[in-house]
């Protein structure tokens, strides 16, 4: 038997847990795992976070950007934790990607020093993936430090003469496809392009809507952190992280949150001249609710009234909610607007809001452009197509309908409007950019376009059609 004396065993270090990486991980799952939306998942999240005493608003802070910093960068992240692995990415687990995604964005970034977003993710990775994955975890990490940002974009980013779709697509965080689909719908500027995905990158404000007759701007403007809004005379923006859910008259539903191009499209509507009555209103695709909350307060200033229908259950309680307190008669209905219920002509301004991919709303919900598909397109497509046309039928002569969508994609714009304007020949396009006289930059018309990097809003696309005959 040996005399030499035994080494003692190093003690097992647990790993320490920390809330705020250890939401923003949970967060992350949920959005990959179940198709939920950030903006959904982490609200409740946080909260309870707060009940357990566990944040403070600083933590909450930081959680929410890691989540969504992490999501709108998951593209050029993916593309240098690729450049670190010696394994295609689709082989890696989809918690591990998680756990190196929170790694990247705190490294490239965030203002966290290197060694400490490192040090934190591999601690996170010890509680969440286990000791033999947080060293894989740590070595990947390792690698992405030895470069900013700037250094593996010049790496894994193609140059711009060689594929500009490519490179911009990898230096901005959005698929191909997307990317290229932007373009068409810009006009082909380079420019144009690189800002409008680098606005699709960046944390959008917080915009409230004073809904007429029930609170004003200037009420909301009392508010902390509360400056006008830019185009709407309705808007206030929240600064400086400002929560909507402290406002009192959010809370109240006297005001609600409402981004500023929404708020337009409902507004170029009420203000788009009908020939005779104007006494009956229709939102056709009213969830969940905010158009219609905007709509059905202006109808009332002139004693009209807000029919507010919605196909899907749960979201007409949402409209219903929206609604309750408005200052005029209104209605809301469970109905598919393929198919409804009411007599052609019935009214004399018609709302449609069409379901599309959202490509407008990027800056909002990151996840969305990696969730779409080109092939989604030709799924909204007929549905599109045959709302409009229900809108059309749906209005009397001389009345107006709005075709809107949340997505500036050129298949779910003016194709639409081009397709189904064949099949009724006794109507007109209106100009609808002297309907917001105060907006800069709305194309070349008849139709609106608005942009997140020329207006701050989401990329909302109108049409205004009257019928002739």
């Amino acid at each position: 038997m040996s005399d030499q004396p035994r080494r003692p065993h190093k003690p097992h270090r647990r790993p320490q847990k920390d809330p705020v990486r250890i939401l923003a991980f949970e967060a992350l799952r949920a959005v990959d795992e179940r198709d939920a939306y950030a903006n959904l998942v982490l609200p409740p999240l946080l909260r309870k976070a707060r009940e357990k005493g566990d944040f403070d608003g600083r933590d909450a802070a930081l959680a929410t950007e890691l989540v969504y910093g992490t999501l709108r960068r998951q593209g050029t992240y993916d593309a240098i934790v690729a450049a670190c692995v010696d394994r295609p990415l689709r082989e890696v687990d989809p918690p591990v990607l998680d756990v190196l995604g929170l790694g990247a964005h705190q490294l490239l970034g965030t203002r966290i020093p290197p060694h400490a977003a490192v040090s934190a993710t591999v601690e996170l990775a010890r509680v969440v993936l286990g000791d033999g994955r947080a060293k894989f975890v740590n070595a990947v990490l390792r690698k992405v430090a030895q470069r900013d940002l700037d250094g593996w974009l010049e790496k894994v980013a193609p140059p711009y003469e060689d594929d500009p779709e490519d490179h911009l697509a990898v230096v901005h965080s959005h698929p191909r496809w997307v990317v290229s689909a932007l373009w068409d719908s810009l006009g082909g500027s380079r420019a144009g392009i690189e800002d409008l995905l680098e606005a699709d990158n960046e944390r959008p404000e917080v915009t409230l809507v004073a809904r007429p007759g029930r609170s004003t701007t200037e009420e909301l403007l009392r508010e902390e952190a509360a400056v006008e809004g830019r185009w709407s005379p309705y808007a206030v923006r929240l600064t400086e992280g400002g929560e909507p859910g402290a406002v009192e008259a959010v809370r109240e539903g006297r005001a609600g949150v409402q981004d500023e191009g929404s708020q337009l499209v409902a507004l170029a509507l009420a203000h788009a001249p009908v020939e005779g009555r104007d006494a009956l209103w229709l939102d056709g695709c009213a969830g969940p609710g905010g158009k219609a909350a905007l709509l059905g307060a202006l109808a009332a200033e002139r004693g009209a009234v807000l029919l507010a229908s919605e196909k899907q259950p749960h979201r007409a309680g949402l409209v219903a909610r929206a609604l309750d307190g408005n200052p005029g008669p209104y209605q809301v209905i469970t109905a598919d607007g393929t198919r409804p219920p009411w007599r052609p002509g019935s009214f004399d301004r018609v709302l449609m809001d069409v379901p599309c991919t959202g490509l407008g709303a990027l800056r909002r919900r990151p996840e969305a452009r990696w969730r779409r598909r080109p092939e989604d397109l030709d799924g909204f497509a007929p549905l599109q197509r045959e709302l409009l046309r229900t809108a059309l039928e749906s209005v009397r002569v001389g009345g107006v309908v709005g075709y809107a969508t949340c997505s500036p994609h050129l298949a779910e714009t003016r194709a639409v409007v081009a397709d189904v304007l064949k099949q009724f020949p006794d109507t007109e396009l209106l100009d609808a950019r002297p309907l917001l006289p105060d907006v800069p930059a709305l194309g070349e018309g008849p139709d609106i376009q608005l942009w997140p990097h020329l207006h701050g809003t989401d990329a909302m696309y109108l049409a205004l059609i009257r019928r002739t005959a």
